[in-house]
Protein backbone atom coordinates (compact mmCIF):
# COMPACT_ATOMS: atom_id res chain seq x y z
CA UNK A 1 0.00 0.00 0.00
CA UNK A 2 1.09 3.55 -0.66
CA UNK A 3 -0.27 7.06 -1.13
CA UNK A 4 -2.38 7.83 -4.19
CA UNK A 5 0.02 7.69 -7.14
CA UNK A 6 1.28 10.92 -8.69
CA UNK A 7 0.90 11.60 -12.42
CA UNK A 8 3.14 9.71 -14.83
CA UNK A 9 6.59 11.00 -15.80
CA UNK A 10 5.40 12.82 -18.94
CA UNK A 11 2.72 14.70 -16.99
CA UNK A 12 5.23 15.37 -14.20
CA UNK A 13 7.63 16.88 -16.77
CA UNK A 14 4.86 19.19 -18.03
CA UNK A 15 3.93 20.13 -14.45
CA UNK A 16 7.59 20.79 -13.62
CA UNK A 17 7.88 23.11 -16.63
CA UNK A 18 4.81 25.01 -15.41
CA UNK A 19 6.15 25.64 -11.89
CA UNK A 20 7.33 29.16 -11.10
CA UNK A 21 11.08 29.33 -10.56
CA UNK A 22 11.96 31.68 -7.72
CA UNK A 23 14.75 31.85 -5.17
CA UNK A 24 13.65 30.22 -1.94
CA UNK A 25 12.19 32.52 0.64
CA UNK A 26 13.56 32.68 4.15
CA UNK A 27 12.66 30.65 7.20
CA UNK A 28 11.67 33.89 8.93
CA UNK A 29 8.46 33.29 10.86
CA UNK A 30 8.47 29.55 10.19
CA UNK A 31 7.21 27.33 12.97
CA UNK A 32 6.13 23.72 12.50
CA UNK A 33 3.07 24.54 14.65
CA UNK A 34 1.83 26.83 11.87
CA UNK A 35 1.08 23.59 9.96
CA UNK A 36 -1.29 21.78 12.35
CA UNK A 37 -0.65 18.13 11.57
CA UNK A 38 -1.88 14.71 12.52
CA UNK A 39 -5.45 15.99 12.52
CA UNK A 40 -8.41 13.89 13.62
CA UNK A 41 -9.54 11.71 10.71
CA UNK A 42 -12.48 10.10 12.51
CA UNK A 43 -12.81 6.74 14.23
CA UNK A 44 -10.29 7.76 16.93
CA UNK A 45 -7.61 7.99 14.19
CA UNK A 46 -5.32 10.87 13.36
CA UNK A 47 -3.55 11.40 10.04
CA UNK A 48 -0.38 9.60 11.17
CA UNK A 49 -2.36 6.52 12.21
CA UNK A 50 -4.30 6.50 8.93
CA UNK A 51 -1.03 6.55 6.95
CA UNK A 52 0.45 3.78 9.10
CA UNK A 53 -2.62 1.62 8.41
CA UNK A 54 -2.67 2.56 4.70
CA UNK A 55 1.03 1.96 4.05
CA UNK A 56 1.55 -1.08 6.27
CA UNK A 57 0.77 -4.75 5.88
CA UNK A 58 -1.35 -6.73 8.33
CA UNK A 59 -1.65 -3.68 10.59
CA UNK A 60 -3.64 -4.25 13.77
CA UNK A 61 -4.66 -1.33 15.96
CA UNK A 62 -5.85 -0.84 19.49
CA UNK A 63 -9.11 0.91 20.37
CA UNK A 64 -7.25 4.24 20.24
CA UNK A 65 -6.26 3.51 16.58
CA UNK A 66 -2.57 3.25 17.44
CA UNK A 67 -0.90 0.32 15.62
CA UNK A 68 -0.13 -2.63 17.89
CA UNK A 69 1.43 -4.76 15.15
CA UNK A 70 2.16 -4.76 11.45
CA UNK A 71 4.93 -4.50 8.89
CA UNK A 72 6.10 -1.37 7.06
CA UNK A 73 8.40 -1.32 4.05
CA UNK A 74 10.09 2.05 3.59
CA UNK A 75 10.22 3.07 -0.08
CA UNK A 76 13.15 5.44 0.59
CA UNK A 77 15.63 2.74 1.63
CA UNK A 78 13.85 -0.62 1.22
CA UNK A 79 14.05 -1.40 4.94
CA UNK A 80 11.22 -3.33 6.61
CA UNK A 81 10.00 -2.51 10.10
CA UNK A 82 7.69 -4.28 12.54
CA UNK A 83 7.45 -1.45 15.10
CA UNK A 84 5.45 1.65 14.20
CA UNK A 85 7.90 3.63 16.35
CA UNK A 86 10.62 2.95 13.73
CA UNK A 87 8.48 4.61 11.06
CA UNK A 88 8.04 8.33 10.43
CA UNK A 89 5.33 9.83 8.28
CA UNK A 90 7.26 12.00 5.86
CA UNK A 91 5.84 15.08 4.23
CA UNK A 92 7.12 14.59 0.68
CA UNK A 93 7.50 18.37 0.43
CA UNK A 94 8.68 19.22 3.95
CA UNK A 95 6.75 21.83 5.87
CA UNK A 96 9.73 24.22 6.10
CA UNK A 97 10.38 23.80 2.36
CA UNK A 98 6.73 24.60 1.66
CA UNK A 99 7.03 27.69 3.89
CA UNK A 100 10.04 28.93 1.88
CA UNK A 101 8.21 28.13 -1.40
CA UNK A 102 5.00 30.06 -0.81
CA UNK A 103 3.13 28.55 2.15
CA UNK A 104 4.22 31.45 4.36
CA UNK A 105 1.38 33.45 2.78
CA UNK A 106 -1.26 30.74 3.25
CA UNK A 107 -3.98 30.64 5.86
CA UNK A 108 -3.55 28.25 8.77
CA UNK A 109 -6.38 26.09 7.40
CA UNK A 110 -4.59 25.73 4.03
CA UNK A 111 -1.35 24.80 5.81
CA UNK A 112 -3.30 22.26 7.89
CA UNK A 113 -4.80 20.74 4.72
CA UNK A 114 -1.29 20.53 3.22
CA UNK A 115 0.17 18.87 6.33
CA UNK A 116 -2.61 16.25 6.46
CA UNK A 117 -3.18 15.65 2.73
CA UNK A 118 -4.26 12.04 2.27
CA UNK A 119 -5.53 12.66 -1.29
CA UNK A 120 -2.10 13.17 -2.91
CA UNK A 121 1.35 11.63 -2.67
CA UNK A 122 2.36 14.05 0.10
CA UNK A 123 2.49 11.60 3.05
CA UNK A 124 4.71 8.48 3.14
CA UNK A 125 5.58 5.94 5.85
CA UNK A 126 9.39 5.75 5.85
CA UNK A 127 12.33 4.73 8.00
CA UNK A 128 12.62 7.30 10.78
CA UNK A 129 16.36 8.00 10.56
CA UNK A 130 16.21 8.30 6.76
CA UNK A 131 13.43 10.86 7.11
CA UNK A 132 15.51 12.71 9.68
CA UNK A 133 18.47 12.75 7.26
CA UNK A 134 16.17 14.28 4.63
CA UNK A 135 15.02 16.96 7.05
CA UNK A 136 13.70 19.93 5.11
CA UNK A 137 16.00 19.43 2.11
CA UNK A 138 14.79 19.60 -1.49
CA UNK A 139 15.85 17.18 -4.27
CA UNK A 140 18.93 19.30 -5.10
CA UNK A 141 20.17 18.54 -1.59
CA UNK A 142 18.83 15.04 -0.88
CA UNK A 143 17.39 12.06 -2.72
CA UNK A 144 16.29 8.70 -1.35
CA UNK A 145 19.15 6.21 -0.94
CA UNK A 146 17.12 3.61 -2.86
CA UNK A 147 17.74 4.44 -6.52
CA UNK A 148 14.66 2.58 -7.77
CA UNK A 149 12.42 4.99 -5.85
CA UNK A 150 13.91 8.24 -7.20
CA UNK A 151 11.55 8.50 -10.19
CA UNK A 152 8.51 8.14 -7.89
CA UNK A 153 10.10 10.62 -5.51
CA UNK A 154 10.47 13.25 -8.26
CA UNK A 155 6.97 12.63 -9.63
CA UNK A 156 5.49 12.92 -6.13
CA UNK A 157 7.48 16.05 -5.24
CA UNK A 158 6.43 17.76 -8.48
CA UNK A 159 2.80 16.72 -7.99
CA UNK A 160 2.65 18.24 -4.51
CA UNK A 161 4.38 21.47 -5.58
CA UNK A 162 2.05 21.72 -8.60
CA UNK A 163 -1.15 20.98 -6.65
CA UNK A 164 -0.36 23.66 -4.09
CA UNK A 165 1.09 26.29 -6.42
CA UNK A 166 4.45 26.26 -4.66
CA UNK A 167 7.59 27.58 -6.31
CA UNK A 168 10.87 25.78 -7.06
CA UNK A 169 14.35 27.23 -7.02
CA UNK A 170 16.59 26.70 -10.04
CA UNK A 171 18.78 23.99 -8.45
CA UNK A 172 15.67 22.11 -7.28
CA UNK A 173 14.13 22.30 -10.77
CA UNK A 174 17.35 21.02 -12.38
CA UNK A 175 17.59 18.13 -9.92
CA UNK A 176 13.95 17.19 -10.52
CA UNK A 177 14.55 17.24 -14.28
CA UNK A 178 17.54 14.91 -13.89
CA UNK A 179 15.52 12.55 -11.68
CA UNK A 180 12.67 12.49 -14.21
CA UNK A 181 15.16 11.73 -16.95
CA UNK A 182 15.85 8.41 -15.27
CA UNK A 183 12.18 7.38 -15.13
Amino acid sequence: AAPPPPPDAATAARNLAALTVRAEGSDSGYDRDKFPHWSDQGGNCNTREVVLKRDGSNVKTGSNCSPTSGTWASPYDGATWTQASDVDIDHMVPLAEAWRSGASSWTTSRRQAFANDLSSSQLWAVTDNVNQAKGDKDPAEWTPPRGSFRCMYARSWIDVKHRYGLTVDSAEKSALGRLLGAC
